[in-house]
């Protein structure tokens, strides 16, 4: 006997063996069970989520010889007939291959006749969008007012491509893509009637490669059930998927995490020579960073029975929560480019090197610097501060606790004007009282953009060891962003020649801020200005003669 794909030989019989289509399960169970039959009905969706199963089903419920029911029976003549695909009042056409207007009126002509065997004679027409505008005009007449007997169910994968006028004679469901446990679940069901072994990491992989297509899933878990000799093993469906084994990118998560570049391009080498798929590779490093940000977060949301669950808490207790958020960023733009790279190898490669030139970790920083200087500078400095953008992570309170730094932590380099740099090291630390002039300082600091309006609004309000403490007021909340606070932090660490802490609290200010300053001393020269031209002579001819009024706003300070 012929051997029987797994995809025709597990197909449901019935609603109550579908999977993953709830909704459109109890709509027609309800429809049936209450003899509230339309006459037309669409099922949308992509390939493999059960358009044609559901079509068969219905129409075995609308025939078989027990009485229309949402529970056909299964046994009967005509349900048999109609899962063997016999059943002669069961019409399924393709409609790319019968797309011409001739092809649907000769379809249609034998649907005024009564049905042979069954009660209802039902078209299935498969892919229904693509047929001809002149096709679907002709069966306009006939799907809005078909005789009693006729019943259509059209089924697409692009509904966009179907007239409006096809679409508002229709009953409409849309299928919803399979989520991997529902896949997982159904391939577990059908390995265990099989007496086929397999490993649960196996079908995870099988589930999600198929993108949501159960008769995809099934497809491949045949091939898997080849591949590995009867049984369906994890390591063989990677090998047959060319999918990348977790330990790959573990190990690079790892070696980011000591700043071991060597490492990292071991492991990138290693799956060089596995001829693995790069973009593969940077689709499931994603994926990795998600479950690890999700384990820093939620981690009671992962799963217990997930066989990698220890390893990435283990993982998500060691990297800064808010570089994940970074690292995310990085290999997906780092998979947009690999078509632009020279090579797979080479754009997998860089997007390893940037996660590492851009990750928060103090230990091991090195900066690059020639042989000469190197020389020039005693060893003890060797090690210069490497100033951090705007844009990278910087050392803060993370949601996860990290172990504490080894050596003292690194001061950013900033540039600021000879008299502040002069004055920074005689600046003491205070507690109550602010030690400094904020007005003045603020105009020593090279400040801009976002962080240097933030600054402008806040008014100091002590300085101790480690932190500088403000006070913004709740009307400019909204210039309380994290990049301008990172930056704002960075410069006031460098004026002061100690690392510190910014923070920020959201209540009224007490004492005039540099931005009201500011604002009242353009105001005074405003008023200056329009003084002096009010006295001016001729402007006062030229009201009291015309009769004018003069414009304040018009008037510009100089």
């Amino acid at each position: 006997m012929s051997y029987q794909v797994l995809a025709r030989k597990w197909r449901p019989k019935s609603f109550a063996t579908l999977v993953g289509q709830e909704h459109v399960v109890r709509a027609l169970t309800h429809a049936l069970s209450e003899q509230r039959l339309h006459h037309a009905y669409l099922f949308t969706g992509t390939r493999g989520v059960g358009k044609t199963t559901i079509a068969r089903i219905l129409a075995k419920s609308l025939n078989c010889e027990a009485g229309v029911s949402a529970e056909p029976c299964g046994t009967c003549s005509a349900c048999v007939e109609i899962d063997s695909g016999r059943f002669v009042d069961l019409l399924e056409v393709d409609a790319a291959t019968n797309t011409r207007v001739d092809e649907m009126r000769q379809l249609l002509e034998n649907a005024v006749y009564a049905p042979t065997r069954g009660r209802y004679k039902v078209y299935v027409i498969d892919e229904v969008h693509m047929l001809s505008n002149s096709a679907f005009n002709a069966m306009l007449k006939t799907l809005e007012e078909p005789p009693e007997h006729v019943k259509f169910i059209l089924a697409t994968t692009d509904p966009q491509k179907i007239p409006v006028t096809v679409l508002s004679r229709c009953l409409q469901f849309n299928l919803k893509q399979m989520p991997p446990p529902a896949i997982c679940g159904h391939l577990t069901r059908i390995l265990q009637a099989e007496s086929v072994s397999f490993e649960p990491a196996a079908l995870n992989l099988l589930a999600r490669s198929a993108a949501g297509s159960m008769r995809d899933a099934l497809s491949l878990l045949d091939q898997a059930i080849a591949h590995g000799a009867g049984r369906v093993d994890e390591s063989q469906v990677r090998e047959m998927l060319g999918t990348v084994d977790l330990d790959y990118l573990f190990s690079i998560l790892d070696a980011l995490h000591a700043n071991d570049a060597t490492q990292m391009l071991t492991v990138a080498d290693e799956m060089t020579t596995r001829s693995l798929s790069f973009d593969s590779a940077l689709q499931e490093l994603a994926n990795l960073l998600t479950q690890v940000q999700v384990a820093q977060l939620a981690p009671g949301a992962i799963a217990d029975d997930l066989p990698e669950r220890a390893r990435l808490l283990e993982l998500a207790s060691r990297i800064n929560a808010e570089y994940v958020q970074l690292a995310y960023q990085i290999v997906i733009h780092g998979r947009q480019e690999l078509a632009l790279a020279p090579d797979e190898y080479a754009g997998f490669v860089m997007t390893l090197l940037r996660l590492l030139a851009f990750s928060p970790s103090d230990e091991g920083r090195r900066t690059v610097a020639s042989p000469e200087t190197a020389a020039r500078t005693p060893s003890a400095d060797r090690s210069l501060p490497l100033a951090r953008t705007h844009n990278a992570p910087s050392r803060r309170d993370a949601v996860v606790a990290e172990e504490p730094p080894k050596t003292p932590p690194i001061v950013p380099e900033v540039t600021t004007k000879p008299e502040s740099t002069s004055r920074r090291d005689a600046i003491p630390i205070g507690t109550a009282t602010p030690p400094l002039d904020w007005h003045a300082a603020l105009s020593s600091l090279s400040l801009s953009g976002m962080a240097r309006e933030l600054a402008q609004h806040c008014e100091l309000r002590s300085i101790d060891d480690t932190q500088i403490n403000l006070r913004l007021s709740p009307v400019h909340r909204h210039l309380q962003m994290k990049p301008a606070q990172d930056k704002l932090q960075q410069v006031l660490s460098g004026f002061l020649g100690r690392q510190a802490r910014v923070h920020i609290e959201l209540a009224q200010t007490e004492s005039t801020t540099p931005a009201a300053a500011a604002q009242r001393a353009r105001e005074e020269r405003h008023e200056s200005a329009v003084a002096a031209i009010e006295q001016d002579g001729f402007v006062r001819d030229v009201i009291d003669i015309f009769d004018a009024q003069l414009v304040d706003s018009s008037i510009k300070p100089i």
